[in-house]
């Protein structure tokens, strides 16, 4: 009988909360562990195996030197890396700090920025190869199911790629950017969280990251016609995804 596929899990810059979905995916946990060997996961775990992996699933950002080395050497110990979470793909939340200069940064918390050794924050893919990203903040746990299965049929998981929207038509809610002129991020942002905000009445605001090929150019023209300033219109585009290609511009950078 071949061995269980390995699997490691890691968390760098983020809460932990990508790691509790994984958690949360109660009813099949027990099926899970029957499948696969989770042989590294600090978190959850004593005794961990460090000798490599055949998955790796890597939560959060990097923004410290030491992060930038250990995870270069989980890319060499990992046959298939994941980034898991948005903090992974792009930083995510703390990445809204790169904004502001890093010394300036540093000195709101430190009195003495001398012993501090931290870099702007960045998704793990500004320093590793990257096989697949499980969007989210935190990751669905629907992808992740998703994930572990196309790794025992040894093809590539089906993500989605198309936006929000989508899943609001199928929900049948009214859209929120014309019905009550809300700055709903629900054009550029991917699916998979089955439109949970805009489905209670509240404009998504883009914890799934860009979907694919964003017009975000445009979106921003609509909040602006909707009263937003430019200020509010890059708060928007940098609070999850800032620093992400498709949002950067819209962001400031």
């Amino acid at each position: 009988m071949n061995e269980k596929p390995k699997i490691a899990i890691f968390k760098f810059t983020g809460c932990a909360g990508c790691q509790l979905e994984f958690l949360h995916l109660e009813e099949i946990f027990l099926d899970i562990l029957e499948l696969f060997d989770i042989s590294y996961w600090v978190m959850v775990k004593r005794d961990n195996d460090e000798t490599g992996w055949d998955i790796s699933l890597v939560e959060g950002g990097i923004s410290t030197p030491e992060e930038i080395e250990e995870i270069k050497q989980i890319r060499m110990k990992t046959k298939f890396l994941v980034a898991f979470g948005d903090c992974a793909i792009g930083g995510c939340i703390p990445s809204i700090r790169n904004w502001t200069p890093q010394l300036d940064a540093e000195s709101q918390v430190y009195r003495d920025t001398s012993v501090i050794q931290s870099t702007k924050v960045f998704g793990i893919g500004e320093y590793v190869k990257v096989d697949a990203i499980l969007k989210g903040c935190p990751a669905h746990r629907d992808t992740i199911v998703e994930l572990l299965k196309s790794a025992l049929l040894e093809i590539r998981p089906r993500l989605r790629q198309h936006p929000v929207c989508v899943e609001c038509k199928f929900r049948d809610n009214a859209c929120l950017i014309t019905s009550k002129k809300m700055a709903c991020m629900g054009p550029v942002t991917s699916a998979g969280c089955g439109a949970i905000c805009p489905s209670l009445g509240r404009e998504c605001e883009g914890c799934f990251g860009p979907m694919s090929n964003p017009n975000t150019s445009a979106l921003a023209s609509i909040f602006k016609d909707l009263g937003f300033n430019e200020k509010d219109i890059k708060r928007k585009f940098r609070k999850y995804a800032g620093m992400s290609p498709e949002f950067r511009k819209e962001a400031g950078h």
